[in-house]
C-alpha cells in the first residue's frame, strides 16, 4: 500500500516537471506560502535548473494547502521513499513513466481496476495475490496477453 501512494505521489511531482518553463521561476515570483516552505533554497534558488524551480514551487504550493494530517501523511510516505533502494526507485519511477505514456483512457481503465481491486475485502485481495505468485513466468505473460487483447467496455455517458 505504501508503494502504491509513493507512486501516485511520484507520479505528482515527476509529471509536473514535463510542464515546466524554460527559464524558471525568480525567486520573487513564488508566494509568500512557497517561500516560507522553500525557505532553505532561497540562497541557492538561481541556481537551480527551471524544472526543478517549477515542481518545487508546485509542490510548495500543495504543501501549503494541505492540512496538519496530510503533511503527516505526506511525511510518512516521503520517509517510506528514502527507505527504499536506489533500484526499487528506479523500478517505480520507470513504470510510473510507462502508465503516464498510455493513453488517457488505457489509464482510467488501469485506475478503475486499482479500485476494483481496492474494493475487494482483504482475504479476497491474498487469494488474488497467492493466485498470481504461484503462476509460472509463462502463465503471467499468457494472462496479460489476455487482458491486453479483451475489448474494453464502453463508457455509456458517451
Amino acid at each position: 500500500m505504501r508503494v502504491r501512494s509513493m507512486l501516485a505521489m511520484l507520479v505528482l511531482l515527476v509529471g509536473s516537471a514535463a510542464l515546466a518553463q524554460d527559464d524558471g521561476i525568480s525567486w520573487d515570483e513564488l508566494s509568500d506560502g512557497q517561500r516560507q516552505v522553500l525557505g532553505q533554497l532561497a540562497d541557492n534558488w538561481d541556481t537551480l535548473p527551471a524544472d526543478r524551480q517549477v515542481r518545487l514551487s508546485r509542490g510548495a504550493e500543495r504543501w501549503a494547502g494541505m492540512s496538519a494530517e496530510e503533511r503527516a501523511q505526506s511525511r510518512d510516505r516521503f520517509a517510506s521513499w528514502r527507505e527504499l533502494s536506489d533500484e526499487r526507485r528506479q523500478q517505480i519511477r520507470e513504470r510510473a513513466q510507462l502508465f503516464r505514456d498510455l493513453p488517457p483512457d488505457e489509464q482510467q481503465r488501469i485506475r478503475e481496476n486499482y479500485r476494483k481491486y481496492r474494493g475487494m475485502n482483504r482475504d479476497r485481495r491474498q487469494q488474488l495475490r497467492d493466485r498470481y505468485r504461484r503462476m509460472t513466468p509463462e502463465q503471467r505473460q499468457r494472462l496479460r496477453d489476455r487482458l491486453q487483447d479483451r475489448p474494453r467496455p464502453r463508457n455509456k455517458g458517451k
